[in-house]
């Protein structure tokens, strides 16, 4: 039943009938209370007037009531329905317009929370299309070239023709090939478990110094042209408030970023800790070609990559950064780049300490 069939049936049980009601008891009481003598005409329309007096004031009340109900309630709701239904209609650029200080105009107020939290969930989710077609085309694109550069190699080692030396020079290079394509399965894997929140985080007080020299000590042994160094400011421990699992991803990324496009003959990475009021900051520099300006404000953007990535057939799929600043804003923490073109590139976060 509509709020207008509501109201009519309201307005005569609650206002019309009682004083129908009451108007025909006063009615009979004046008939009875008048003496029908000689002035019974005179009395019959003073008690005439009397009720048709009430009636009249009646009708006056109950129309400026149904006005005041109209102006008030219908026609705002009849707005707010219209609105509505453009709303579910997909037109979400009309805003709710709040008419009245009451609970309609809190009405309105809410359907209009609503409908922006529409458009932004509307603006997340072409967003999120968006970024799935890059996904899909820079992950394809990324695992064309080491799969076809194995499929290459393989039929090169079937060959009768070639030598135990060509043969283990090809194998050697299908193997650092299936290491490309590990590293990007790993990074797909990692940015699914983000985006659908079921990446598990387990804080713990970690000593970072040590955390750091063991994980700059693993690269040490796959990159052995390349020469590490580790700076901090203190002698005494830098603890932190940290994922190991999780930190270790970032620190991956961060130095397999590096090492990737490093063109020059001496390879230097410098990792240094600092401290300071409730958080410690790590450093990651290298001396590599360095990133220009235009691309440095969009590196940690997801998917993207910039026109000097591309020139690396193991460019990556554009996650790497993307992931680790999710990691670090996870941990409570925030990461930055700083660079300078033919100097290099210093990546750093921050961790917050753990008695912050």
């Amino acid at each position: 039943m509509s709020i207008r069939k509501r109201f009519i049936r309201s307005n005569i049980s609650i206002v019309i009938i009682p004083i129908l009601l009451f108007l025909f008891a006063e009615g009979y009481l004046l008939l009875y209370t008048f003496d029908f003598s000689a002035q019974e005409g005179d009395q019959l329309t003073f008690a005439s007037i009397h009720i048709a007096g009430w009636l009249i004031l009646l009708l006056i009340t109950n129309a400026l009531f149904i006005y005041f109900v109209m102006k008030n309630i219908i026609k705002p709701m009849k707005n707010l329905t219209k609105a509505a239904e453009e709303v579910s209609a997909g037109q979400m650029d009309a805003p709710f317009v709040r008419m009245k200080k009451d609970e309609i105009g809190k009405l309105a107020d809410s359907f209009e929370n609503l409908r922006l939290q529409l458009l932004e969930s509307e603006d997340v989710k072409n967003k999120y299309s968006e970024n799935r077609k890059k996904l899909l085309y820079n992950i394809s694109n990324d695992l064309r070239l080491p799969m076809s550069f194995i499929k290459e190699q393989i039929e090169f080692m079937q060959r009768e023709d070639i030598s135990k030396e060509e043969a283990d020079s090809a194998l050697q290079a299908v193997h650092m090939k299936s290491i490309v394509l590990e590293r990007l399965i790993d990074e797909l894997f990692q940015h699914s478990e983000l985006d659908m929140g079921r990446l598990a985080f387990y804080f713990k007080r970690l000593e970072l110094r040590s955390f750091i020299i063991e994980v700059m000590e693993e690269f040490q042994v796959e990159w052995e042209e390349v020469t590490f160094t580790f700076e901090s400011e203190k002698v005494k421990p830098y603890e932190v408030k940290a994922d190991p699992e999780q930190l270790k991803r970032v620190m991956v990324h961060l130095l397999n970023n590096s090492l990737r496009f490093m063109e020059k003959e001496e390879k230097k990475i410098e990792i240094r800790i600092k401290e300071r009021q409730g958080e410690s900051i790590v450093e990651v520099t290298d001396n590599g070609p360095g990133i220009l300006d235009n691309d440095l404000p969009h590196i940690f953007e997801m998917f993207y990559q910039s026109e000097q990535t591309k020139l690396f057939s193991e460019g990556g799929s554009g996650l790497g950064l993307p992931i680790s600043k999710r990691i670090i804003e996870e941990h409570g923490g925030s990461i930055k780049a700083t660079s300078r073109i033919g100097h290099g590139t210093t990546m750093s976060f921050t961790l917050p300490s753990y008695d912050s």
